[in-house]
């Protein structure tokens, strides 16, 4: 009993920000000025989602959702094909230099994203593919999450090597094995990758920041900057609903991947 209500409480302490987030997004303007700490509005009020939904800049919140949805959803699939290439390359076929390779990918996980942005940047720049989603997805396709690969290897080694033997006997190739033995059996890592992808992509500011000039092509966290105004008033009730609007497909997409995580997991009885 006591272990449950200290996690409880611990949950509670968590999820205050979010309850406050929400209760913040329908309060009057002078309500937030004067009463900021305060938990529960003295009134409410949906003004600032009927703000949030025009958006900013003349682009409204549709828009913005749209965008983020293409650029997060691409950066799963990009993820997702790459990554799980790339680590059954590295877990299964044997070929010149591999382990000096994998050791090359696992090195850029300590690399800071900092030092490679000047240099992608200008690439992008010369392609004349700035202001456009192809620089947020173009190396999702490129296995540069070495996360995600080292994560897929350690969970493909775990998968006993007599299944692609028994696909070898049967006639499968490296790509039929893979497609039809190896990926299956590693959606656990599969529906983590996507996940992770999805919710960090999601909140990405920093790279949407340097890539995306145009409102139009604004993602939601661009689209929450414009009711930031350092010159005159803020919006920070639709900036607040916005955020809470913002919320709902993160929460959606975790909720209705997670039963595959947790039985991916609990079914997959198969390491040895």
């Amino acid at each position: 009993m006591t272990r449950r209500v200290i996690a409880l409480a611990a949950l509670l302490v968590v999820l205050y920000p979010v309850f406050w987030l929400v209760f913040a997004s329908v309060r009057p303007v002078n309500d937030l000025a004067t009463h900021l700490r305060a938990l529960f509005p003295s009134s409410w009020t949906f003004d600032g989602y009927a703000q949030a939904m025009e958006g900013g800049g003349g682009v409204g919140f549709p828009t913005f959702l749209v965008n983020s949805v293409v650029v997060a959803v691409g950066a799963v699939i990009g993820n997702v094909v790459s990554c799980s290439m790339a680590a059954y390359a590295f877990a299964r076929l044997r070929f010149r230099f591999r382990g000096i390779m994998f050791g090359f990918a696992l090195v850029t996980i300590m690399l800071p994203a900092h030092v490679t942005l000047i240099p992608q940047y200008v690439i992008f720049q010369k392609l004349s593919l700035v202001d456009s989603f192809v620089p947020l997805i173009l190396p999702k396709l490129l296995a540069t999450d070495a996360f995600f690969v080292f994560l897929m290897v350690q969970f493909i080694r775990g998968l006993p090597r007599d299944l692609d033997e028994a696909a070898t006997i049967d006639g499968c190739g490296p790509y039929r094995t893979f497609w039809h033995i190896v990926l299956p059996l590693a959606r656990p890592a599969i529906v983590t990758t996507s996940i992770f992808t999805f919710i960090w992509t999601w909140n990405d500011f920093f790279s949407q920041l340097i890539y995306l000039s145009s409102a139009e092509n604004y993602t939601i966290p661009m689209g929450l900057r414009l009711f930031i105004d350092e010159t005159s008033s803020s919006s920070y009730g639709a900036m607040f609903a916005m955020s809470v609007l913002s919320l709902v497909p993160v929460v959606l997409f975790f909720a209705a991947f997670q039963r595959f995580l947790v039985q991916g997991v609990a079914t997959t009885g198969l390491k040895g």
